[in-house]
């Protein structure tokens, strides 16, 4: 893999070097924080509340669409 230089201010690597474990490089943190951060923004996604209704709304409102026999 090529590698590139990217720069930072001191404040933000002794960040990242928080978030590392021993013997990890940068990019191996940050690819494993870049991960996480996904696996988040996909969690937010799905149980996000927005444009949402409730099972009950969903049922109520099928059974004045399609009522059931009985």
């Amino acid at each position: 893999m090529e590698h590139t230089t990217i720069a930072v201010s001191r404040e933000v690597k002794a960040q990242i070097m928080e978030f590392g474990n021993k013997g990890e490089t940068y990019s191996e943190i940050l690819t494993r924080l870049i991960e996480s951060a996904r696996q988040r923004q996909l969690h937010d996604l799905l149980m996000s509340k927005e444009n949402t209704i409730s099972l009950e709304e969903a049922r109520s409102a099928l059974d004045k669409k399609w009522p059931r026999s009985k």
